[in-house]
């Protein structure tokens, strides 16, 4: 080969390589490794969770009497809600079952057990404290005594679905001798996933009956009067229930032809020809569990009409 050919092939292939050369360095100033890269980069946000959501007792003298006689007569604010949105569970500290913290296991050697969840017991000192002054008199005039003895009201624990479909805790007080009903009524129920807003004891509303209402407690005992009278209610006998009281409202007629209707905001649901739900009537599970264990209804009172109640003599 010609060494002029030779020289000019070598020195053309040097430059080849000095080029190459030179590009590796200008690459790889500018360059950085995988996990220099990962270092530098900001820590990515989660990705969202798929499964994950966003954050007054009302009977009438000519339907129930007073206890003098042989026939003595459990939401928030605003209640529409939106159809896109579910309605939270209330967080309020009335979901506590403020009666079983006080009996805790003090009273298991004379409880009551149908079911899991589902029992009756004696009042403890604690709950016997907790509710005198309030649901139960302090201090009756003198020569006076209640017409129950603490003795003879029970403490009932249920367990029921809420308006979210959701399990939850549930807690009466009642004469002894329907405890064994209640505990019957409220396990049927709560096996059908009949829906109750809460089940609080009356105390948690200081004994307010037009605020436990308002509030769609369904409750039991209570010694107070009726509404408008100075005769005590079956209520504080321990012998009647309110169901949903705010979808049940009581009804009294005036000689003008017009309705009052308690709880007040309950005025929609004073017509019972309409179709809403939470509604007693005589097809409904509730009405018919308690009328099969001798209660009666309110809502077939005649001079008025109380929905949500229910009640029971003794025989």
């Amino acid at each position: 080969m010609d060494k002029f050919k030779l020289f000019k092939m070598l020195a053309l292939v040097g430059a080849v390589i000095l080029f190459a050369v030179l590009c590796s360095k200008a690459v790889s100033q500018n360059s950085m490794s995988l996990a220099e890269y990962a270092k530098n980069q900001p820590s990515p946000s989660p990705e969202p969770d798929p499964t994950q959501t966003p954050g007054t007792d009302r009977e009438a003298s000519d339907d129930a009497g007073d206890v003098s006689s042989d026939a003595v007569p459990d939401r928030d604010g605003g209640r529409t809600e939106s159809p896109e949105t579910e309605t939270a569970a209330p967080s309020d500290d009335r979901r506590r079952p403020v009666g079983a913290l006080l009996n805790g296991d003090s009273q298991l050697a004379e409880r009551k057990t149908l079911e899991e969840g589902f029992y009756a017991e004696p009042l403890s000192q604690e709950l016997r404290r907790y509710i005198t002054g309030i649901s139960y008199p302090a201090d009756p005039p003198e020569g006076e005594k209640p017409l129950i003895s603490l003795d003879e009201l029970q403490y009932v624990h249920i367990l029921h679905y809420d308006f979210n479909g959701q399990p939850q805790e549930g807690e009466l007080i009642c004469h002894r001798e329907i405890a064994g009903d209640l505990l019957e009524i409220f396990y049927q129920l709560y096996q059908n996933e009949y829906q109750l807003e809460r089940v609080c004891l009356i105390d948690a509303y200081n004994g307010d009956d037009e605020a436990s209402m308002e509030d769609n407690n369904t409750s039991c005992f209570n010694y107070r009067t009726t509404a408008g009278s100075d005769s005590l209610s079956r209520h504080a006998l321990g012998l009647a229930v309110d169901i949903n009281p705010f979808y049940n409202p009581y009804l009294t007629y005036n000689q003008d032809g017009s309705v009052n209707i308690s709880p007040a905001g309950a005025e929609d649901y004073a017509d019972r020809s309409a179709l809403f739900p939470y509604k007693i009537d005589e097809d409904d599970l509730c009405c018919k569990l308690f009328l099969r264990h001798g209660f009666t209804w309110g809502g077939n009172w005649n001079s008025c009409k109380d929905y949500q109640h229910f009640q029971k003599s003794l025989d």
